[in-house]
């Protein structure tokens, strides 16, 4: 049982609370793709899904947690996973349902569910919009069917077509996943890839570059993937193209139409709070004295184990909970931060780290020297050569 943290009076305080967002995990796909690295489980062979159990797991979850988070508004709800339109929309409803007993929704509240192409059909889009879904995000990865069947994925490229023509008949705000330096993909095929889903006119578009993360098959058994210069070469491209199709590029690889970033996910860049419920859920929760962070076990089994015991309580659904203390805070904030294209107003540090601007100041003139920050009085950003060395400029607020 993890120990719960104890408030460090040296801590800065808070003087006031951020944005809340709620993350809820839904933790299984059809199967594994070899390139993922997320908290996912494959279905088993007899294609089991613990649906109503889990269900009622996620709302014991939130029950428990409430106190620490009781009468702060939700800015925006996320179902992620996993595969969360493996999920019939009658258990998104009972989920979303309790949310909004036990929770007070702000007005105009974003929810975004993840879908996969291969598990969709136009009535589930139909049903998980009368759940209360209102914003969509498919995890498309390529048009090419050919790419598609080398990343592993359960669908073709016919399959992702329809599936973002059919999104866009029912939700006005839909995202598309795309990856590319994908295993033999060349710079055309790449180009090809981000003009179909420009052509879709889609609110937003992600586009990846595909890494090889440890503990996946694509690290034990390494594809070819096309070579750093022509890696390099595709990103500049695909940030041109959806440039001169009206895209703002907000964040390293979030791309928006006029008014339409993911609110979710910019509430993290900007160091906001956010409950994560749910098989390895993380959350990051202020009080005006302390900041911590906790996660849930990872394992389904365990986490529905803990949850649905007659004796279940907060600390036995957390693997670890700890206290951030001022350094982290000033990392985390900066790591961050600086994925936004446009920077941030130097006194939001402060708001949300209980830090001034002064604490960081030597690192700041290092950075800028480094021509890797623009400093103004307003404004603190990374220049280009920042964001293509992110993790050089992030080692400058490591100590």
């Amino acid at each position: 049982m993890p120990v719960l943290s104890v408030p460090d009076s040296k801590s800065p305080h808070l003087a006031e609370l951020p944005p809340l967002g709620l993350y809820i995990h839904l933790p299984w796909c059809v199967r594994k793709c070899p390139y993922c690295d997320f908290n996912s489980h494959a279905i088993n062979s007899g294609g089991d899904l613990p649906e109503s159990e889990y269900v009622t797991a996620l709302k014991r979850d939130l029950e428990l947690a409430l106190p620490l988070i009781w009468g702060r508004p939700v800015t925006s709800v996320f179902f992620g996973g996993g595969t969360p339109s493996l999920f019939s929309a009658t258990a998104i409803d009972a989920i979303l349902s309790h949310v909004r007993m036990l929770l007070p929704l702000a007005p105009g509240v974003e929810i975004t569910l993840e879908a996969n192409p291969g598990t969709l059909e136009a009535q589930k889009f139909t049903d998980f919009h009368s759940a209360g879904i209102n914003r969509l995000s498919i995890g498309i990865q390529s048009f090419n069917s050919r790419h598609l069947q080398a990343l592993g994925r359960i669908h073709d490229g016919a399959e992702a077509l329809r599936a973002a023509e059919l999104a866009l008949q029912h939700f006005s705000n839909v995202n598309l996943d795309l990856m590319y330096a994908l295993p033999g993909q060349t710079r055309d095929e790449a180009l090809q890839d981000i003009e179909t889903a420009c052509n879709r006119g889609v609110a937003h578009i992600s586009a990846y570059h595909l890494t090889i993360e440890p503990n996946t098959p694509f690290y034990r058994y390494p594809p070819q993937l096309p070579d750093e210069d022509t890696s390099a070469d595709m990103q500049v491209m695909i940030e041109h193209i959806l440039a001169e199709r009206g895209y703002r590029h907000y964040e390293t690889s979030a791309f928006a139409q006029p008014g339409k970033p993911c609110l979710h996910n910019m509430n993290y860049w900007q160091y906001g709070d956010y409950l994560g419920i749910g098989a390895g859920a993380h959350s990051k929760i202020s009080f005006r004295d302390r900041i911590i962070r906790q996660m849930r076990h990872k394992h389904p089994r365990q986490y529905l184990e803990q949850a649905m015991a007659g004796n279940a309580c907060l600390e036995n659904l957390l693997a670890t909970e700890q206290e951030v203390g001022p350094q982290d805070r000033i990392f985390e904030f900066m790591m961050n931060a600086l994925r936004l294209t446009e920077g941030f107003d130097p006194g939001l540090f402060h708001t949300r780290t209980g830090l001034t601007i002064a604490s960081i100041q030597k690192s700041l003139a290092e950075a800028e020297q480094r021509g890797l920050i623009e400093w103004q009085h307003d404004c603190i950003r990374p220049t280009p050569e920042g964001r293509r060395f992110l993790n050089d400029l992030l080692e400058i607020f490591l100590s």
